[in-house]
Order: C-alpha cells, then structure tokens, then sequence
C-alpha cells in the first residue's frame, strides 16, 4: 500500500454513509478490527438510524461490513475489559446505547436490508437480526459465543433466538457454535443465502426498482429481487444432520447438568465418526464455559420465549451488568482474548457447584423498574 493510500485509511470514517436511489446504505469500516463496535460507532449508527427514519426521501436501509472477511464480529470486548481493569463506571452506557440502537433497528418503519456477509458475532447479530431481509453467504459465519467468556448472548438474542424451537435455541445460544449461511437460513436466523459474488453488484441493480411512491411491503419485495440471484442454490447445511439429536439433548425441561450428563453418557456407546464429533464438541463446549453463565443463559432464553422484545433488552441489561461487576465476565475476557492462556479460573468451577440463588440473583433486576436504564424502551409502542 502506498503511503498516500495508508494516509488516506486512517482517517477514514469507522461509518461510511451514502444514499443510492434513495436507499441509505451504511457500512461498518473497522475491516482491520472485523468491523467490531466501538462505542462511538454505535452513537454514529444510532444518529444516522434516526436520520433514515425521519429524512422521508429515504425509504429503505441497507447494512454492511467493509472487507471481505465479516459484517461485524460484535462489541470491542477488549476496550470493555480494559475499563472494568481501570474500575471506570461508563462501560455500563455503551450496553445502554447499544440496546437502544438495536431496539431501533427492530421497530424501524422502513424495511432494514442486513448483508451478513463473513463472521457475524454478537453486536454484529444484534443488528442483523433487527434487519426485515437478513441476507447470509457461503462465507457466513453466525455465532453467539458469550458464554465461552463468561457472558450472555444478548442484544436481543434472548428475544431473536426464540424464533428457533427452544431445542435449538438452547443449543446455539448455550455452545456457541458457530453456523454456516445454509445453517443460519435452516434454523430461522436468515431470510436468503446467496453468492457472496452477487452481492458485490447489488447497487447496480439497486438503481433498476423503484423507490418512489412505493408501499413498504411492495418496496420489500423489490429489494428481495435486488438481493436474491436467478437459479439461486443453497448449499448444504450441514448441521441438520444433527437435528434429532440436538433435540433429545437439549429438551428445554433438562437443566444444565442434565444436558451434560446426556451427552456423556451418549458418549459412551457405538457412533460414527460425525455423530462422535459432534457428541465430544458439544460436549466440552458445556464442560469448559462459564458454569454460571450456562445456567443463567439458559433461563434467560427460555424466560425470552415468553417476553417482549423491550422487556428482553431490560433483563440483559441487567444480567450484563452482575456479569460483569460481579461475574465470570473479566476472568473470561483475560483468558480467552487477553492473556490467551485458554484456561480460565471459574467461580464457582463446576456445573454441581452454582448455586440456584446465584442464578436468581443474575437473573433479578439490579435496579427498581421505573429506574431501570431502558425503562422507558416500548412505550412508544404501547402509546401508538
């Protein structure tokens, strides 16, 4: 790269904006860092979501990644560590604005278009899914892999999973696998899979559907041409071959050990060689994650199934906020991403020891519910 065009990189905008014929498109240009949120990203995204809404010479949204290798592979974790290290309160606000992005992304009056092109993970899911036409590829990669750090699948995903049967929905969101695109379009967290080559001329036929005096339903169904090749072939996903047994595992009446001790015992007979990988995979994913935060996810998600999409948000804040004042959150971050030792020191260590009051206690709001941050998230709805 030559020293004008590097020059020219670092002071690029983290958010790139732009309007053609008459849809906005917004970019997330971090493709170093895998487009992942700083806080001033999410306030960039926030104004401009609300710009969209009231400019009424904008009709549509479309989201997208710089890069080739991700859409968004979620929050700058490693800032959020480096704050709680420094004992700074602020990091409680970038969750509040991140969850009010999100909640606008969801309750958006024109249709939102999400290329979930690459790695797509955490924050990143958190404005996918918000997307009306959430759009994967063959480069896919969908996860939500909190619990490995001591965390929650949040920014929605107590709400946006339930869209799955609560079978899966407990797997993906207590493991952390990751999906491919065909995966994601299965299992109800994509509405297309395409090429990742069509999608590189998309605004060239953006500019062929009209924009003007169109219905929102209609103006949805001329971006779903835009988005959805001729002859379109899905690949293979790979993981329903897994269905059956994903379902007898992870029965939404079994707790946590009882998951576990399913799969061990599975283990332990006659399989072939896909079904035993899929058995010891699943199997030390459950072993060697946040023990509280397994248990707590998996309430969280089931609570979820039964909740509005604001009163989800409200119960994650507050999850958020024990995992990480009081939780496994920094001890994780330190050993999967900092110090990268792999092996993090728990507390409690094991399944058998977390305690049913330490889960009630992460899953009770920290705050009274009129003091509660997002109290006042819904009610526009409700007065509508």
């Amino acid at each position: 790269m030559s020293a004008v065009l590097k020059e020219a990189s670092m002071h690029e905008p983290d958010v790139l904006f732009r309007v053609v014929n008459r849809v906005a498109i917004v970019t997330l240009n971090r493709p170093a860092a895998l487009n992942a949120l700083s806080h001033e990203m999410v306030r960039e995204l926030a104004a401009l979501v609300e710009r969209c809404r009231t400019d009424s010479e904008i009709v549509a949204v479309v989201l997208r990644g710089a890069g080739a290798k991700g859409f968004c592979a979620g929050g700058d974790v490693r800032a959020l560590f480096g704050m709680r290290q420094r004992n700074e309160r602020n990091w409680q606000q970038f969750f509040i604005d991140e969850y009010r992005l999100d909640y606008a992304l969801h309750t958006f009056p024109k249709p939102v278009v999400a290329l979930l092109d690459g790695i797509t993970m955490g924050g990143g899911m958190g404005l996918g899914q918000a997307a009306r036409l959430r759009i994967v590829t063959e480069r896919t990669k969908i996860a939500m892999p909190e619990t490995r750090i001591g965390f929650l699948p949040d920014v929605g995903a107590t709400r946006f999973l339930s869209m799955m049967p609560a079978e899966i929905e407990l797997y993906v969101g207590l493991t952390g696998v990751t999906l491919s695109g065909a995966e994601a379009l299965r299992f109800q967290l994509a509405d297309l899979c395409v090429p990742s080559e069509w999608l590189d001329t998309f605004e060239e036929r953006l500019l062929r559907i009209a924009t003007a005096d169109v219905a929102a339903d209609e103006l949805l169904r001329a971006l779903r041409t835009v988005f959805e090749p001729p002859c379109n072939i899905v690949p293979h996903a790979g993981l329903g071959a897994f269905t059956q047994l994903i379902l007898r595992h992870f029965d939404r009446r079994s707790g946590v050990e009882r998951i576990v001790a399913t799969l061990r015992h599975d283990l332990e007979r006659e399989h072939s060689r896909e079904v035993r990988q899929w058995l010891q995979a699943t199997y030390e994913a459950l072993t060697s994650h946040s023990p509280t935060m397994l248990y707590v996810t998996r309430d969280a998600l089931l609570r979820g199934r039964q909740m509005t999409l604001a009163e989800c948000f409200r119960m994650e804040l507050g999850i958020v906020t024990r995992a990480i004042e009081e939780g496994d959150f920094s001890e994780g971050v330190r050993a999967h991403l900092v110090d990268k030792d792999r092996k993090p020191r728990w507390a409690p260590a094991t399944l058998a020891e977390v305690r049913p009051e330490r889960v009630r206690h992460f899953l009770s709001s920290p705050w009274r519910a009129q003091a509660h941050p997002l109290a006042d998230l819904g009610e526009e709805q409700a007065l509508a």
